[in-house]
């Protein structure tokens, strides 16, 4: 299979799939809704089910670039097509699929402006599988922009409460973070000297330490933004609790993953020396994400506010990490953003879904909801207990590896930073007790379950949450071959 793959540009089919079905949508009415939905959930599906191929197709024995696409197309700047995917890659491609085929479905009963949503939506997520694909630093900015503009229009048009100011908010963040990621990457290109974009030849470059220790805290921080670190997340509990659902979704599940990604895989690879001498500032800040995100998500009474402070502070995880500069840290943290996007998605697709309901996201306004949706009680349950690490689910493996990992490293950091974990299990359990349980509210008792459409996305982040929560092993080894050489390189094996 992967022989026949790499005969044909498997990745661009991957990417363009959600490009084909906007410019399908392009010549359908507007009024034509189901016609819209069914388009757009129809290619989501296809690429899907390819970067579902591509993951299976991965050979993690072998490791290192494989299914590569490379073509000259502006030489004289170093600007090539080239596309490529390691262990890394492979697992955010899934994800990917995963989150944005399960958010659709999620989205089907939209009935406002349906067609200029999913046009924006899936224009997003071209540009989060190209970011995932490309190894040439310019088409990864420009990938990295297609991912990020539409969330202004999208929450702004499409969001609930206060939703122009969190757009612009997190609109104003983000191209901030733009603003360090473009000097941080002109910055590797005019140091090279190379004339060149492209990644692998730029990895082997031996960058000026004093460059490094410039350079890698100007780019950390710029995709830092993007994943929430501390003190830059701000924008964050305000645009997940102000985005329609979907877009909760694709934005905590892959978009913050995103960020996490290009942490990882420039600053921390490119720049070994700028790492060691920042790192341990950057893992005492993921400290902060972890502690303040999990005393956040206790005081919060709002459920998008819960689990927007609850990914600040899993994403503190992630970029803890990192910062442990080991494979097994590095491995974990990948497995996080994996384990981690789907979670998420699963709780703000069921908050979504409760909410238009119940039209309340105030926990104190709902009781007794399990008597009524038994079917969403459930899921919200199981995805309660990913989140505080039950063993069989897959936070269990993405955390208990995190943090053997950065034990090596930083091993007070740890063991405060599981101490404040554990505060997980006591908001998640306190959100089912008063708003699953007991006696339910005259007003509540004729609402409805789940439907088809709202199960099939729910069921498809549970089956992969208890696949990778089963059966690790070759999620793991996939991963952990690929951060091996960025591991190396930063003398942390």
């Amino acid at each position: 299979m992967a022989e026949f793959l790499g005969t044909i540009p498997f990745l661009t089919i991957i990417y363009l799939m959600p490009l084909c079905a906007v410019i399908a949508l392009f010549f359908i009415p507007g009024s034509n809704q189901k016609a819209v939905k069914i388009v757009s959930l129809v290619f989501s599906v296809i690429s899907f089910i390819l970067s579902v191929i591509l993951f299976i197709s991965y050979d993690y024995k072998k490791g290192g670039l494989q299914f590569v696409e490379r073509m000259d197309w502006i030489p004289s700047i170093g600007v090539n097509y080239f596309m490529g995917v390691n262990g890394i890659n492979v697992a955010l491609v899934l994800l990917t699929g995963i989150i944005i085929t399960a958010g659709i479905l999620a989205s089907w009963d939209l009935n406002y402006r349906p067609k200029e949503f999913f046009i924006l939506l899936l224009t997003l997520t071209t540009g989060v599988y190209g970011v995932f694909m490309t190894y040439n630093l310019f088409l990864f900015f420009f990938f990295y922009e297609i991912a990020v503009l539409p969330m202004y229009l999208l929450i702004g048009i499409w969001g609930t409460g206060d939703k122009e100011y969190a757009a612009m908010k997190l609109t104003l963040y983000l191209l901030v973070g733009s603003a360090l990621i473009l000097a941080g990457l002109l910055g590797i290109y005019f140091a090279t000297g190379m004339h060149t974009f492209d990644f692998d030849k730029i990895e082997k470059f031996a960058f000026d330490p004093t460059f490094q220790k410039i350079f890698f805290p100007i780019l950390f921080v710029g995709f830092g933004i993007l994943a929430a670190l501390w003190p830059f997340h701000t924008w964050s509990p305000d645009g997940h609790a102000s985005a329609p659902t979907a877009v909760s979704m694709l934005h905590a599940g892959v978009l913050m993953k995103l960020g996490a990604y290009g942490c990882l895989i420039i600053p921390v690879w490119l720049f070994p020396i700028g790492a060691k001498f920042w790192l341990p500032v950057v893992a005492l800040m993921t400290l902060v994400n972890i502690v303040y995100g999990s005393i956040g998500a206790v005081k919060q009474t709002d459920l998008k506010y819960i689990v927007a402070y609850s990914s600040v502070s899993h994403m503190g995880v992630v970029l803890l990490g990192i910062a442990g500069m080991n494979s097994v840290a590095l491995s974990g943290a990948v497995f996080q953003m994996v384990s981690h996007g789907i979670m998420t998605g699963l709780f703000f697709g069921l908050i979504g879904m409760t909410y238009g309901r119940t039209h309340t996201r105030d926990i104190h306004k709902m009781h007794g909801l399990a008597k009524v949706m038994p079917v969403l009680a459930v899921f919200f349950a199981m995805t309660g207990l990913c989140s505080l690490g039950l063993p069989g689910l897959s936070g269990f493996v993405a955390e208990l590896t995190t943090f053997v990992g950065v034990y090596k490293t930083f091993p007070i950091l740890t063991i405060i930073s599981v101490i404040s974990i554990v505060v997980t299990a006591f908001y998640v359990l306190r959100v089912v007790q008063i708003v699953f349980l007991g006696p339910i509210d005259a007003e509540y008792k004729d609402l409805k379950d789940a439907k088809f459409t709202e199960i099939a996305s729910l069921s498809i982040l549970m089956f992969f949450i208890v696949l990778f929560g089963v059966y690790p092993f070759y999620m793991m080894e996939l991963i952990h071959s690929s951060v091996l050489p960025i591991a190396a390189k930063i003398g942390g094996m």
